[in-house]
């Protein structure tokens, strides 16, 4: 009768980093389920969600801009353009610097989403979560985390 191989120490090591990998998966991907619900009640399409994408990272763009940054048509792009704005999602200014063009940029409403309510739904399944434990068990979570990312951090420095 054979006996049973017990594993190496890599094959623990991996089965271990590969729980904890699926471990962090999982709670990203529950982190991010309150944003993702609120981002698909918004109804957008994908080339709509790319120019807001854009335009939330920049101070505004002209429409030249925003084509060549998302790599989409002028013509498409002023199209999903017109969409955002009906539906106040996007507001168009004068240029100041050059009066003839316009400048695209988020609306108010959509800035005070991403300033307020966006870090809120971010922050929020983890608050949650942590309400419901205790002292002791907050600290053991942060503990393990900081553990976590410092080995993580000195193993990068080794390569």
């Amino acid at each position: 009768m054979k006996t049973p191989r017990l594993p190496s120490a890599d094959e623990a090591l991996r089965k271990l980093a590969q729980e904890v990998d699926q471990h962090l998966s999982i709670i990203r991907q529950r982190l991010r389920e309150p944003l993702e619900t609120e981002f698909a009640r918004g109804g957008l399409t994908g080339p709509q969600r790319m120019v807001m994408q854009a335009l939330v990272q920049s101070e505004g763009l002209s429409l030249k801009q925003l084509s060549a940054q998302i790599s989409l048509a002028h013509s498409t792009v002023s199209g999903i353009v017109d969409r955002l704005q009906a539906r106040g999602m996007v507001v168009r200014s004068r240029d100041e610097a050059d009066g003839r063009a316009t400048v695209i940029a988020p609306s108010a409403p959509v800035r005070d989403f991403l300033a307020n309510r966006m870090p809120e739904l971010a922050i929020s399944p983890l608050t949650e979560a942590l309400r419901g434990a205790s002292n002791s068990e907050q600290a053991t979570v942060l503990r393990g985390l900081r553990k976590l990312r410092a080995l993580i951090e000195q193993s990068r420095t080794k390569d």
